[in-house]
């Protein structure tokens, strides 16, 4: 079985969910990056021991939070030693608003996974883009890239809608497939 880790920053629960959902369906280990950007005690090796490295964050001001800026950053010293190499990757975020540029927010995390010689998994997913669909169907935002959702502002971390918790547990059941086909 493949060892699926998902290293996230949520500000204030919404992308946290999407990371249970993703786990959830890739049966993956969690790794919060906390309010002072740094990971909890033994984070670094389970990123190392890894199959897949999935990663979260939500979109604020067109990128990633500054927490998760901040994990980047620091791993470098993976990088230098291309101790991720060969890993595959994928990545979810959440924002506010239907697009808020969420899409900037998946090309950084795509860009630190090819700078870690890494391998992409985007969604595989059909978007539900028809005059009958409703924002609850799978994908309705739309994304091949990675895993997006959207939260309104004033709603909380239980308000976001099952059809983005599903498209994030789907994309992890994905990645979990994927990457189980790399270690063939």
């Amino acid at each position: 079985m493949s060892k699926v880790v998902v290293v996230y920053h949520s500000g204030y629960g919404h992308t946290q969910r999407m990371a249970e959902a993703v786990a959830e369906g890739a049966d993956a280990t969690l790794v919060a990056i906390n309010a002072e950007g740094n990971l909890p005690e033994g984070g670094w090796d389970l990123l190392a021991a890894a199959d897949a490295i999935v990663m979260g964050s939500p979109t604020y001001m067109g990128t990633v939070s500054w927490q998760f800026k901040k994990f980047a950053d620091a791993s470098s010293k993976a990088w230098f030693s291309q101790q991720w190499k060969d890993k595959v990757f994928a990545g979810f975020t959440n924002s506010a608003t239907m697009n808020g540029d969420k899409l900037s927010t998946l090309h950084y995390l795509f860009t630190l996974a090819m700078q870690h010689s890494g391998i992409w998994v985007g969604t595989g997913m059909m978007p539900s883009n028809t005059k009958a669909a409703q924002r609850n169907d799978l994908n309705f935002v739309g994304s091949f890239s990675g895993a997006m959702a959207q939260s309104p502002s004033d709603s909380s971390p239980d308000e976001m809608l099952q059809g983005d918790l599903e498209t994030a547990r789907q994309f992890g059941k994905r990645i979990t497939e994927v990457t189980a086909r790399f270690r063939a």
